[in-house]
């Protein structure tokens, strides 16, 4: 509960959720949101409403196994048990696996520095039921090396127009260049999977980026195109927007900002979903469970 004379604190938490049957991350007027649901269970525990901000808004059916959230809220409550009485609170689909006391100034999207999304691709022609929440079924096997030959071009600062959904659902306030850290595909078993990590992305950049990349892998489209399309600046230039389905947002790099002309690393602090070797403890409804460690990389 909020408690008369306690000054506002911020928290920072990492959340999960199967993204399957939210219409997304932002509040919608009659329908079912990832932060309405949040904000719900704080407003029950603390008897007033807390808006929650998170470093990335994700898109309806798109699925979050690290999601970083802050929010400022008058309360006395221990982190460790506001984190129980949200998880007692929230649905069977959305979990808190780590909450802190954050600096008063922290953000959660203004001090997002990276984000890391994957992409499942379930391969052949094999129906896999439990698996079909969570990937794009592709019925061909895809040619991983021509795959990876076609995402090397996109690594690096670039003009990402041809890979946006135009122009998403609030424009684009900063222009349509972005910077990719890194591109990553990997095979196992008939899982094939994409993994972009960058400092921000356009609306549906990272499901632009995978349908195009699966043309290429089912050699319709020669590696060497991808660049062209990244040239064209042209959204009917690249492949199609593969389904919200498969996509999740895997961690979120959070620190303080950049000083110019000072050197750092890509990224900053993370938040990491992964438990770590000798792990935290979170409690969840009476149980506990291992929280994300302090700092980590994905």
């Amino acid at each position: 509960m909020a408690l008369a004379g306690t000054h506002p604190r911020t928290f920072r938490a990492v959340l999960e959720y199967d993204g399957t049957d939210f219409h997304g991350w932002q509040v919608q007027a009659g329908r079912r949101t990832v932060q309405g649901v949040l904000e719900e269970a704080l407003a029950s525990i603390l008897s007033a409403r807390v808006p929650v901000i998170a470093a990335g808004r994700t898109d309806a059916g798109v699925h979050a196994l690290g999601q970083l959230v802050s929010f400022r809220a008058a309360t006395g409550i221990p982190p460790e048990r506001l984190a129980a009485a949200l998880n007692s609170r929230l649905p069977p689909d959305a979990a808190i696996l780590s909450l802190e006391e954050a600096p008063a100034d922290f953000h959660a999207t203004r001090d997002a520095r990276s984000k890391v999304y994957r992409y499942l691709v379930l391969e052949g022609r094999t129906p896999r039921p439990l698996l079909r929440r969570t990937t794009w079924r592709v019925p061909v096997r895809l040619d991983l090396r021509r795959m990876r030959e076609a995402a090397r071009c996109l690594v690096g600062r670039h003009d990402f127009a041809s890979f946006r959904t135009n122009p998403g659902p609030e424009g684009e306030g900063r222009g349509t260049v972005r910077r990719v850290l890194r591109v990553d595909l990997r095979r196992r078993g008939g899982l094939l999977a994409l993994e972009v990590e960058g400092e921000g992305f356009l609306y549906n950049m990272v499901r632009a980026i995978a349908g195009t990349l699966v043309e290429v892998g089912r050699g319709r489209w020669e590696p060497g195109r991808v660049a062209g399309i990244l040239a064209a600046r042209d959204r009917r230039a690249a492949g199609p927007t593969a389904p919200a389905r498969g996509l999740v947002l895997v961690s979120v790099a959070f620190g303080p900002p950049r000083t110019a002309g000072r050197r750092r690393s890509p990224g900053g602090r993370k938040l990491d979903p992964r438990p770590p070797a000798r792990p935290r403890m979170v409690r969840k409804a009476g149980r506990r469970r291992p929280g994300p460690p302090g700092e980590a990389m994905p």
